[in-house]
């Protein structure tokens, strides 16, 4: 007998294949059949009109601490995602030194600064009861609604052996042995790779670079070489050129780290935007020359624009610009003080606007913006409004004007940046640049930045644009690029598609409905601490390991989720 029956369903099955009607049950939590089904089943449900695909998979996420008091990953899971990838850019929970309780804190305050992530969550939503990098898999294991696998964090292994000499300090031969030692422990307990940055963005909570930007190219690449010694691993990545266009030494550490591992390395994420036309080629030049070495480097890019809310008062991307940081860091009243010198406004603006800004010059056309919640009576009826449109009937620049209105909150204004490329030019540029082979879908940090971005819902928006709106690719192929496509990348194993015999990992959702409702502010974490929220819109169920975790954009309270080891849940992806 069955234990689910799909009835007369729209079948999508990953592989981009063309869509078929069919029936599927489901048993021991395995895709058992797939046609014209008339064994029993203990549940069934007519599906006609519905479309049903393999669960979708994301290969950027940071659930590392979320998972212990949200099992079920939300809002990742509303929309389908039934396998996650954390442990990125070189930020884990673990390992940790049993002989300095003090680095759980160190650790905690750096996944605030640099994930965006409530420090007050971390600290009553966690156990932090582990010190190995398996122990902390097992923690988890059991009690989560996801699939979730994890890479190690080089800022961990770091610390564990270094302690404070990690930030600003080399390892000794005899340390580098051990940072070696302790990573093999972690890829034997099931740890999918390697994470590092090298980002010029990413800082402790003591706002100095962290512990993984102190370390030289051969560190890079003997931890790298480690990865290559063990079945079903990965490389992730990130350096200063990931905001914007790799330099020569980046693209060759890129090439030689996957190369000595034959391991696939990818990172995030590849910023599409037609006005820089040089920055695609650019970037994908790390793809085309790891190729020639005998390695694989994979850029993950969003095929939605993610809204962002940004404050003066709270640190954000605004705090990353060059020379914006000492000013958005001091405490409020001197910050307001300094904003209000005509002076250092204008040079904000020149250093916002110059070549070193990179990336972040999407940020600063601050006529732009839109003003979002506001708390004063002076500000009383601007929410909604666009600043050019104020900074006209106030005389004033446009950052002035901004920054006129910010004070009158304390610095607590919501701004909502109008996006930069969302032309179609940069549209056409984005499908063109999917057919790469080395550009994946992916990048939603889920899990972090959580009051300031909601990048978990890329998957329902993004299929909803296929099929209602832009239509850049068939439904076939966007389902593909969330689920086959990510799952081979990982080397997962019968994940990924919809064929007998794989895992029962599974969406089901109407196609004249499938979206993401629009962010919004919820305080739903340890703490009563706020995160953006969407609503998935047009989910009918979701399964994973064939037990259904979402009905109706709701949770069932069923943890159905594995934590995915590498080897057993993954085979090897060699780039040799």
């Amino acid at each position: 007998m069955l234990d689910h029956l799909v009835r007369g369903v729209t079948v999508v099955d990953g592989t981009g294949r063309p869509a078929y009607v069919a029936d599927v049950g489901l048993r021991d939590g395995r895709i058992a059949v797939i046609g014209t089904v008339t064994e029993d089943a203990r549940t069934v449900e007519d599906a006609a009109g519905l479309v049903l695909a393999p669960g979708f998979v994301d290969p950027h996420t940071h659930y590392d601490a979320q998972l212990f008091w949200d099992p079920y990953a939300t809002p990742s899971l509303n929309h389908g995602v039934t396998t996650v990838a954390a442990g990125n850019c070189g930020f884990t929970l673990a390992p940790l030194n049993p002989s300095r309780p003090g680095d759980a804190d160190y650790t905690r305050r750096m996944m605030s600064k640099v994930e965006g992530m409530s420090l007050v969550a971390l600290e009553e939503g966690a156990p932090w009861s582990w010190s190995g990098f398996g122990e902390y898999l097992d923690a988890l294991e059991g009690r989560i609604a996801v699939n979730a696998g994890f890479m190690v964090g080089h800022c961990a292994l770091r610390r564990y052996v270094m302690g404070p000499d990690a930030v600003g300090g080399q390892p000794t031969e005899a340390q580098l042995a051990d940072m070696l030692r302790l990573f093999h422990e972690a890829m034997d307990a099931g740890a999918w790779g390697f994470s590092t940055t090298q980002s010029s963005t990413h800082s402790d909570g003591d706002g100095k670079p962290v512990a993984s930007r102190h370390a030289l190219p051969a560190e890079l690449i003997e931890l790298s070489r480690a990865v290559g010694e063990h079945e079903g691993t990965q490389i992730e990545a990130i350096v200063a050129g990931c905001l914007d266009q790799f330099s020569d030494d980046e693209i060759d550490l890129f090439v030689e780290m996957s190369a000595v591992a034959g391991r696939p390395l990818n990172w995030n994420v590849l910023t599409i935007d037609s006005s820089v036309p040089a920055r695609v080629p650019r970037q994908l030049e790390a793809s085309e020359r790891a190729r020639k070495a005998g390695g694989r480097v994979v850029a993950l890019t969003m095929p939605i624009l993610t809204p962002m809310n940004m404050s003066l008062g709270t640190f954000c991307a605004l705090n990353l610009i060059p020379g914006w940081g000492p000013v958005l860091g001091l405490p409020v009243p001197e910050r307001i003080e300094r904003l209000g010198d005509p002076a250092v406004r204008a040079e904000m603006v020149r250093r916002a606007q110059s070549e070193e800004a990179g990336v972040f010059r999407r940020l600063t056309d601050f006529g732009r913006y839109v003003i979002g919640d506001t708390y004063s009576a002076a500000n009383e009826g601007l929410t909604g409004r666009v600043v050019q449109d104020i900074a006209a009937e106030r005389g004033l620049d446009p950052f002035s004007c901004l920054v006129e209105i910010c004070v009158a909150d304390e610095l607590r204004t919501v701004l909502w940046p109008m996006p930069t490329d969302n032309d179609p030019a940069s549209w056409a540029l984005r499908a063109e640049t999917w057919r790469h082979e080395d550009v994946l879908l992916g990048g939603s940090d889920a899990g972090a930045h959580l009051d300031r971005m909601c990048g978990a819902p890329y998957t329902t928006r993004f299929i909803g644009d296929c099929l209602r709106g832009r239509q850049l690719v068939s439904l076939e192929r966007a389902v593909q690029m969330l689920t086959d496509d990510p799952a081979r990348l990982f080397g997962l194993r019968e994940r990924g598609r919809i064929e007998e015999g794989f895992h029962a990992d599974l969406v089901l959702f109407d196609p004249e409905r499938i979206d993401a409702g629009k962010a919004t502010l919820v305080h739903d974490l340890p703490g009563d601490s706020p995160r953006l929220d969407s609503k998935a819109l047009g989910i009918t169920a979701v399964w994973v390991n064939g037990v259904e975790a979402i009905r109706g954009d709701a949770v069932t309270g069923a943890v159905p989720g594995k934590v995915l080891r590498s080897g057993r849940d993954t085979a090897t992806v060699s780039t040799k």
